[in-house]
């Protein structure tokens, strides 16, 4: 089947990239492009979730689709959600393993995103971070934003953050806003045009951080959306 096809490519591709990058600070914070990469990202998530009402985030129930090794997870503990309420889900079993090992505290389950076992309207936020452009199968991807909107209880809010071009890279497909509208049609969308293109950074931010902070602010550099997704509530009348 084709879904299982791509599924497949992705383990692979995964694995191929954790060889071509073993021993590198690429993602590194000690790479001081990727540090900017990462501060700038997380003052964009708190300034959205902030003017959504996600302050504090203690006790909020919170879940990261697709978490990886738990780099976001890590971000939300210190952003202070509550280690009870903070789940993360990941495909990769490997990938699971040294979350766990990372934040062992969390609850944390193995499972492919198009059946994610949690009961309906589980989660305040329910977030993904660049999980959607890793994803080629147009048939998966719907399933995935299926079952996000699924597990997100009604006044609650999906965080979405992934790169709209990417055209280095043909292991992923960037998403543009018409297509994250595709994948949500009922749901109110607030874009914004965020993270200096990391190719870009990489080159600027070692020589300037300053002049990298400004070329942000003009958007037009910017490779990445921050979406705030939440489904439209009918009015009674």
């Amino acid at each position: 089947m084709p879904e299982t096809q791509d599924l497949d490519r992705l383990r692979r591709e995964y694995d191929n990239r954790r060889l071509r990058l073993a021993g590198s600070d690429m993602y590194s914070p000690f790479n001081v492009a990727n540090l900017f990469i990462i501060q700038q990202r997380q003052r964009a998530v708190l300034k959205q979730l902030r003017r959504h009402g996600f302050f504090p985030l203690e006790n909020r129930r919170v879940l990261e689709l697709g978490c990886g090794a738990g780099g976001i997870l890590l971000e939300f503990l210190n952003f202070g959600a509550s280690a009870s309420t903070l789940h993360g889900t990941e495909l990769l079993l490997d990938r699971v393993q040294i979350a766990r090992a990372r934040v062992s505290n969390l609850p944390l389950t193995c499972a492919d995103g198009q059946d994610l076992p949690y009961a309906r309207d589980s989660f305040d936020l329910s977030m993904q971070f660049t999980v959607f452009s890793s994803i080629l199968d147009d048939t998966i991807r719907a399933r995935l934003a299926g079952e996000m909107l699924r597990v997100t209880r009604p006044g609650g809010m999906i965080l979405w953050y992934d790169f709209w071009l990417n055209p280095v890279n043909r292991q992923t497909m960037g998403m543009r806003p018409a297509e994250v509208r595709r994948l949500f049609p009922d749901c109110n969308l607030e874009f914004h045009k965020v993270t200096l293109a990391p190719p870009l950074a990489r080159r600027l931010v070692p020589f300037s951080w300053g002049i990298a902070l400004f070329l942000e602010t003009l958007r037009l550099f910017n490779s990445h959306y921050l979406v705030l997704i939440s489904p439209k509530i009918e009015s009674s009348l």
